[in-house]
């Protein structure tokens, strides 16, 4: 049995508490809030009577002594609850992103190195079974490897709130999936970035909603990303959509269910090379996905078994470092190296 404490019951709670639920041999003895009240209710929303409730995560932990402490706080306050978790010796999985700084990230990451414990990030799009079927079909080198990375993100929802204040909204509040994802997708390292930001006449964001940017990830291989928070008409899926060309070939992505391949043939049709197409196959046994369910549930074996997690803070730190790097290129306007 593993004992969790969750600090921070806002609306992202109820994803972490429903994957939660799921997942035997996991208990959650303690919700942390702001607000008691929200806590409360929380609790009783999910028939966690016994659960300890309290504001202060400090004495919370005292009282309740778990094994993990599971942080859906804002990300201004992800490395003081990075710090008293590891100051009581608990294991720690965070919401995305990482952080709100590149300091911030790296004294995080530091420290669940010094504390000894498994701190591991929600990157969830690592857990959508055709992300998992891509990585292992170029992994293959069935169509050799890749070489340019494009990726096309346009949806124009209205949150309200913050994130219509906040600056550099696109990049900061949900570019990171896409950029894990292509890391993860190719295998790549990030080594430098340019990018631009821009606010359409029609948006309805303060700053940042609309962003091009250029990766370059090592090994001969760009990365392109274009996204917007403001595009209406033919939105993209929420996974982005996908071209990945290799060296004999290339795979298209919808972002949801449509996944092709084509591979190129020793035939010339006048200018251009035939092609056929190629089969991706199937999601493996041994891929693990279902989003917030899959990470909690890899971030208990790890704990388990003594093994490192797939979103391990000291690797997600790099997909974090894209973000900034593209916020300081776009700010700067000049191409930017990414350490």
């Amino acid at each position: 049995m593993m004992d969790a404490v969750l600090v921070g019951c806002g609306a992202m709670s109820k994803q972490w508490l429903d994957a939660a639920r799921q997942v035997e041999g996991l208990r959650v003895v303690g919700l942390v809030d702001l607000d008691a009240e929200r806590a409360r209710a929380r609790a009783h929303e999910y028939g966690l009577a016994g659960a300890v409730i309290g504001t202060s995560l400090d004495a919370i932990l005292d009282q309740t002594k778990p094994q993990a402490v599971f942080d859906v706080v804002v990300p201004a306050a992800r490395r003081d609850v990075a710090l008293s978790a590891f100051a009581h010796h608990c294991h720690l999985l965070t919401e995305k992103p990482l952080a709100d700084s590149p300091d911030n990230a790296r004294a995080i990451v530091e420290a669940a190195r010094r504390a000894g414990r498994v701190h591991a990030v929600v990157q969830n799009r690592r857990y959508v079974a055709n992300v998992r079927r891509i990585r292992r079909f170029l992994s293959s080198g069935a169509i050799g490897a890749p070489t340019s990375i494009h990726a096309d993100f346009f949806i124009a929802p209205h949150f309200g709130g913050f994130r219509e204040e906040m600056a550099h909204v696109l990049l900061l509040d949900m570019a990171i999936h896409t950029f894990d994802a292509a890391r993860y997708m190719v295998g790549g390292e990030p080594v430098s970035v340019y990018c631009q930001e821009w606010e359409p006449a029609n948006s309805w964001y303060r700053q940042g909603s609309s962003a091009s940017a250029v990766f370059d990830l090592g090994g001969g291989r760009l990365f392109t990303y274009a996204g917007s928070w403001c595009a209406v008409g033919f939105r993209t899926s929420w996974e982005s959509t996908w071209r990945i060309v290799a060296e004999r070939g290339s795979l298209l992505w919808d972002g949801n269910n449509d996944l092709r391949a084509e591979v190129v043939l020793p035939v010339r049709d006048g200018l251009l090379d035939q092609t056929q197409p190629i089969e991706v196959p199937p999601l493996d046994p041994a891929d693990r996905i279902d989003g917030h369910l899959g990470i909690i549930r890899d971030f208990m074996h790890a704990i388990e078994t003594g093994s490192e997690p797939e979103t391990r803070g000291s690797d997600n730190i790099k997909s974090l470092a894209m973000v900034f790097g593209a916020i300081e290129s776009a700010e700067t306007g000049r191409r930017v190296a990414i350490a």
